[in-house]
């Protein structure tokens, strides 16, 4: 079997092999290849950092703050302008318009000013002749003969900045029902704590932008961004120039996950400022110890939960604190924030809630997006509480889960108010539950670890129902052209950018469809401001969606114009013309796409268009936390099991399976592509990517020598991903699904995997392990320990407190437990 039918195969149901057997290689629903693949491969791909350069570009590096939180007493930057190959030193009072790169409040400067707010933050930059000299030059900012500072008070974690109520936005609180009481009457209450780390986004490219002086005032900036919009306006403000003096430009990304949607302004605007004073090309390519520094993460979090349930563990009664570290500006935390008190139901009805999410102010790098914009850590907690609840019914947390499942056309109604109308959660789960054989590999696992005393294997499920739409909903639109030149190629531009996901092949092969082309005769051009405008970011699993419809809607335009000619031509109604096969035929009659074509540009039919889409049915009441922020709901589940060794803390993902909502998949190859991407990246972030800061606020974890991702040995032997047969039921292009962040929060069966072996290694212990996350060796070796010692507490008839969810801690404590003291790597 070729890997093309092996995608098709992948399907469960029938609609891939149907709209596979087209003999047009342009239908919906094919495993094309990227459209950059071969580029990809071969190296020939054009990044920002590829553009050829032109005569006398300059590059700039950043000097960068000693202190978490201090005044600057003064700054001598003679050193830095007299360094070998140094053109000019710039601060902020070098700013003409605006100092601020922040994407909603003013908060963020581009380069500090009398006072800086974390380890690692823009003070200056450095024009030089090369990349190295300049990089050499900015060092001395770590010279005190360069900045004086008067250290101040810092404030580095969550937990210290909800002890001082030190926030970047108000907290948001959504309640329905009468939580209290339910919990208060509940057969079984459990409360607790958890936590779970940051992660680095870690993309292969790291931030860059090339700016390069037009005339009349005019500023070209290549950036490697998620939002070239964005980009464009905070570039102009910086410079004090209206928007249309500023083209932002991105052809492809090497990644993005988040971190480029709004932190590659600060980049952009530098490179920009220092084109703009010195009227010549400039180029900021940061160093990745110093992008680890400067760049914001996926919010760390902290919370306090408690519960009162049934003896079958069905939810009466539920209050969550969710206390993530902002950083030292809002960025995007409000709208993270948001996410995750939107998703901490993810696949379970709540009838009575209570959810406050808080966005903590510290003095370290400002948080900001990443893959699932704070829904993985909202729906991780209600994951971990079930398992908890499980532990203590000594039920299998399957069951568990199952019982508290939305229903159809009743309990089916979320906290927010958004009715669940394309549930499809219970069949799904049981095709999986099915295929992986869950319940025979539960019984042998139990079997296996009675006779293995150091090694333990950990088996679990974990569901997602993941809504797609941005939750400020004026984003959630979209713009392209599309031009049919006179030989029948076909260019496209939209507003959407490509970071390797795949976005410029959907919407090749949405086009090519309409037409009836090869995907060979269509062409997408680079993202570009003075093309489309007002763009929103590639972001919230939106690209294909928006961008798709967007394209689509001009084709559709250029089409019908085509159709009234072939009509005319060919004989026949317009309605009957069909577009096949790069042919077009009406009335029994046929002729070669071109030729149309030709014809059309002859008879002054115009051969472009423009096209738009907006995102139906969303609105959103910021104030009461309620509305219908998500236009559909994209699902999945996944099973994972894992073996840990007792002894080290090691462990290993040994088979994996997962079965995911794509809808009427437009590129089977793609999106299985992405929930295998996405799984994995999900797994880091809960198992090996530790992101921590020591006692003076610098980020230890800055580089891969200290941060670990996974690699390809971390994929386990047995990967089985397969797409759930399902046509979209709201109106999406071709009734696909987005799938770009929903994967990522199937890898809590991972978590929970190494849950169940820690607790199998101790069997005697009640509830559930107190393990956190990231789940690293440490971290396991931890939780083995507070097992044990609550073990034979339980036998002594002593009493301890165990931590994690395993901890009667108050929801409305206003502190939380510091983290354990470490030293720092030599």
């Amino acid at each position: 079997m070729n890997r093309t039918d092996a995608f098709i195969d992948a399907r469960v149901g029938g609609h891939a092999t149907e709209s596979a057997a087209a003999s047009n290689d342009t239908a919906i629903g094919v495993p094309l290849p990227h459209e950059s693949a071969v580029l990809h491969v071969s190296g020939e791909a054009t990044y920002t950092d590829d553009i050829a350069e032109l005569h006398g570009t300059l590059h700039a590096a950043l000097g960068l703050s000693r202190h978490a939180h201090a005044r600057i007493v003064s700054m001598d930057l003679d050193a830095v302008r007299n360094a070998p190959g140094v053109i000019a030193v710039l601060s902020a009072a070098d700013i003409p318009g605006e100092n601020n790169c922040g994407p909603v409040l003013h908060d963020d400067p581009v380069l500090a000013d009398g006072e800086v707010l974390y380890l690692g933050q823009p003070v200056f930059a450095v024009i030089a002749e090369t990349h190295e000299l300049a990089r050499r030059a900015a060092a001395l900012a770590k010279s005190d003969d360069v900045i004086r500072y008067e250290p101040l008070a810092a404030i580095l974690t969550a937990a210290q900045a909800k002890a001082a109520q030190q926030f970047v936005l108000p907290p948001l609180h959504l309640r329905r029902g009468d939580p209290d009481a339910k919990i208060a009457a509940a057969p079984h209450r459990l409360a607790g704590t958890f936590e779970v780390g940051g992660q680095e986004q870690f993309y292969l490219e790291g931030q860059i932008a090339y700016a390069v002086p037009k005339e009349m005032d005019g500023m070209l900036v290549y950036s490697s961004t998620q939002h070239p919009s964005e980009m464009q306006q905070v570039v102009a403000h910086m410079l004090d120039r209206p928007a249309h003096n500023v083209v932002c430009e991105c052809r492809r990304m090497g990644g993005g996950f988040g971190g480029k949607e709004s932190q590659s302004a600060l980049f952009a605007c530098v490179a920009a400022l220092a084109a703009q004073r010195l009227r010549r090309p400039v180029k900021l390519r940061a160093d990745r110890d110093d992008d680890f520094m400067i760049t914001g993460k996926r919010h760390d979090a902290l919370y306090a939960y408690e519960a009162g349930f049934d003896d079958q563990g069905r939810l009466l009664g539920v209050r969550v604190e969710i206390a993530l570290r902002a950083g030292y500006s809002a960025d995007l935390s409000g709208a993270v924030a948001t996410r995750a008190v939107c998703h901490f139901d993810n696949a379970y009805y709540l009838a009575d809630v209570d959810i406050v999410a808080l966005c903590c102010k510290t003095n370290t790098q400002s948080n900001t997006a990443f893959r699932g914009f704070g829904g993985p850590q909202g729906a991780l907690v209600m994951e971990v509480l079930l398992d908890g609840i499980a532990r203590e019914l000594q039920l299998d947390p399957l069951d568990v889960r199952r019982t508290n499942y939305y229903g159809i056309g009743e309990r089916d109604t979320t906290p927010y108010g958004q009715r669940v109308e394309d549930n499809i959660i219970a069949p799904l789960t049981d095709a999986l539950l099915d295929s992986s054989d869950y319940r025979a590999r539960r019984a042998a696992l139990a079997a296996f670890n009675a006779t293995s005393p150091v090694l333990k294997r950990g088996l679990a499920f974990s569901p997602v129902k993941f809504g797609i739409s941005f939750n400020v909903p004026f984003l959630n639109q979209a713009g392209a052209l599309v031009h049919v030149y006179k030989d029948g190629s076909v260019l496209v531009n939209h507003g959407g950018t490509e970071m390797g996901q795949g976005l410029n092949t959907k919407v090749a092969q949405v086009v090519a469809s309409q037409f009836g082309l090869p995907l060979a005769r269509v062409r997408v051009t680079a993202a570009d401001t003075s093309k489309v405008a007002n763009t929103s970011a590639t972001a919230a699993s939106t690209g294909s969606d928006l961008n798709g419809k967007a394209a689509e809607a001009a084709a559709q335009t250029i089409r019908a114009r085509l159709a009234e000619l072939a009509a005319k031509l060919l004989g026949g109604d317009a309605s009957d013309v069909q577009f096949a096969h790069g042919s077009v035929s009406v009335n029994g009659g046929a002729m070669p796409f071109g030729q149309l074509i030709n014809a059309a540009y002859l008879a002054r039919v115009q051969l472009w268009s423009d096209g738009f889409y907006a995102t139906p049915k969303v609105h959103w009441d910021a104030q009461t936390l309620t509305g219908h922020p998500f236009y559909y709901f994209a699902y999945g589940a996944a099973v994972s099991e894992v073996v840990i060794d007792t002894l080290t803390g090691e462990w290993k993902l040994v088979r994996a399976d997962v079965l995911h909502d794509a809808g009427q998949s437009i590129n089977p190859a793609i999106d299985l592509g992405q929930i295998e991407g996405g799984f994995i990246q999900g797994m880091g972030w809960l198992t090996s990517e530790e992101l921590w800061w020591n006692r003076d606020g610098r980020l230890m974890t800055h580089a891969p020598s200290t941060y670990k991702i996974p690699a390809v040995s971390d994929t386990p032997a047995a990967f089985h991903v397969r797409l759930y047969e399902n046509r979209n039921a709201e109106p999406t292009v071709f009734r696909s699904k987005a799938v770009g962040e929903p994967p990522l929060l199937l890898p809590f069966s991972v978590f929970l995997a190494i849950r169940d072996a820690v607790a199998a290694a101790v069997p005697d212990a009640n509830g559930a392990p107190p393990l956190r996350a990231p789940a690293t060796p440490e971290a396991i070796l931890d939780a083995l320990e507070a097992l044990q010692v609550a073990s034979v507490a339980s036998t002594s008839g002593a009493t301890v407190t165990a931590g994690t969810s395993a901890a009667q801690a108050p929801i409305t404590s206003t502190a939380a437990a510091e983290p354990t003291e470490r030293s720092e790597p030599t």
